[in-house]
């Protein structure tokens, strides 16, 4: 048979309705939806520690246990400890130096008080008086001073257990044991693992969109969710010209120091149709998707394409909120073809 004629007879088949006598054919949809979206702006970001520090010695003196890393620690525990003996000894040698003064002060108050007794039958002079209450009254501030000096060394004993400012794990020792350490020397890194969030950097251009309590999305190993913004740092760098968001991290899964993938708006809110990606048939220069229609057949809508929304995409053209479009199957399908839903909605 002539290429032509055979031609002309699929096109009458089409045409007349002979292609709906053939069995329908099996497709999956999803319903077009509407709601109001944003752009979005995928920015690299990484999950981090709300409490990441690296804890130094508030006291001299040498090292005598540290913890292993990946051990956890409480609020207010030791991790590292300093010996005290020289600490001690001198704690010592102060209650002593109190002692003597306090000692001293009491003859001082029992020898004013006689000088007071022998004022009262005019036989001790007033410059006697004077100086024995002078006396007394340097004693009791060289005991403040000594109350003091106490309290200042008990301070430095209690110092030499380094303690944890928040609840964490070790996951670096700095120093040994039987090394010395000063003042203001680096111990430990301590890391908290349970309050964790994500820190993002994002272009200028998108800050006047970004708002505390925003949700956008965050992709992790193919995994997406949503988490919200938790603070917007607005100080932008000169050189970079970007500025840092926050975004809370709530999975277990997110380990700190894990990559992350986050959609920051960049466009103001707008209503749009959205469909699945999955739904475009393109061929050639045409763009479509396939409607399914009340009675099963589909139908063809030209559309173009606007703003990606993860998975979805805005299409402008004929589709309305709640259309049926055929997101798998329809490479093979013609216009007014029966079709029978075998997936989806």
């Amino acid at each position: 048979m002539n290429c032509n004629v055979l031609f002309i007879l699929l096109s009458l088949a089409a045409s007349t309705g002979w292609a709906q006598s053939a069995p329908p054919a099996p497709v999956v949809v999803d319903e077009a939806r509407m709601d109001t979206f944003s752009a979005a702006l995928w920015v690299s970001g990484t999950v981090i520690s709300q409490h990441d520090a690296r804890i130094a010695a508030e006291t001299d003196g040498r090292i005598t246990w540290v913890a292993e890393v990946g051990t956890r620690i409480g609020n207010g525990e030791p991790f590292a400890i300093i010996d005290d003996t020289d600490l001690q000894l001198d704690l010592r040698d102060n209650q002593a130096r109190l002692e003597s003064l306090q000692a001293q002060k009491r003859y001082q108050e029992n020898n004013l008080k006689r000088l007071n007794q022998l004022a009262a039958s005019n036989n001790a002079s007033v410059n006697q008086r004077d100086e024995a209450q002078s006396q007394m009254d340097m004693t009791v501030q060289e005991i403040r001073r000594a109350e003091v000096t106490i309290a200042r060394t008990q301070r430095r004993i209690d110092q030499t257990r380094v303690l944890a400012p928040f609840p964490g794990v070790v996951v670096e020792r700095l120093v040994q044991v039987g090394e010395f350490v000063s003042r203001g020397m680096q111990v430990a890194r301590l890391v908290d693992t349970e309050n964790r969030e994500i820190r993002a950097q994002a272009p200028l251009g998108v800050a006047s969109f970004i708002r505390e309590g925003l949700e956008v999305s965050v992709k992790h190993e193919g995994r997406q969710s949503l988490s919200p913004v938790t603070r917007v740092i607005p100080v932008g760098d000169e050189r970079s010209r970007m500025f840092e968001v926050r975004i809370a991290a709530d999975d277990p899964a997110w380990l700190i120091g894990s990559p992350v993938r986050v959609a920051l708006p960049n466009s103001n809110p707008r209503e749009l149709v959205a469909i699945p990606r999955d739904a475009l048939v393109l061929r050639g220069s045409e763009m479509f998707v396939l409607r399914v229609t009340a009675d099963n057949t589909v139908e063809k809508i030209s559309v173009d394409t606007g703003i990606g929304l993860g998975k979805l995409i805005e299409v402008i053209g004929d589709v309305f909120d709640g259309d049926r479009i055929v997101t798998r199957g329809a490479e093979r399908l013609q216009p007014g073809q029966l079709v029978v839903i075998s997936g989806g909605t």
